[in-house]
């Protein structure tokens, strides 16, 4: 994690929320399936080898704690992780997440 304080004003209380949410395991390997791009709960729920009604209670975390965007196509809803604090590494299918705050880089499954 690299602490980012140049010119702009800190939101201890946004950046919060933030880390709040990513404090549970499952939820970190959600994001870092997602940063592979958009996927539906029941996608996840077979990458991670969860309940649907898991994975959709921590998605639903990660939504209101402003992480994940949803897209509807048809029945299906797709998670993917907001383009605005999602920088990719090239190609790579890893990434980081910039909250403006602090700069969270997330590395492959060790899975």
């Amino acid at each position: 994690m690299t602490c980012m304080s140049k010119d702009a004003p800190i939101d201890e209380t946004h950046c919060a929320t933030y880390f709040k949410a990513l404090a549970e395991p499952l939820r970190l390997q959600i994001v870092r399936a997602l940063q592979a791009g958009p996927l539906s709960v029941s996608d996840l729920s077979i990458l991670l080898e969860q309940e649907v009604g898991t994975v959709s209670h921590h998605l639903r975390i990660l939504f209101h704690a402003d992480l994940v965007s949803t897209e509807r196509e048809g029945k299906f809803i797709y998670y993917s992780l907001r383009s605005d604090i999602h920088k990719k590494r090239g190609k790579s299918k890893t990434g980081s997440l910039d909250f403006g705050c602090c700069k969270l880089e997330i590395g492959p499954s060790s899975k």
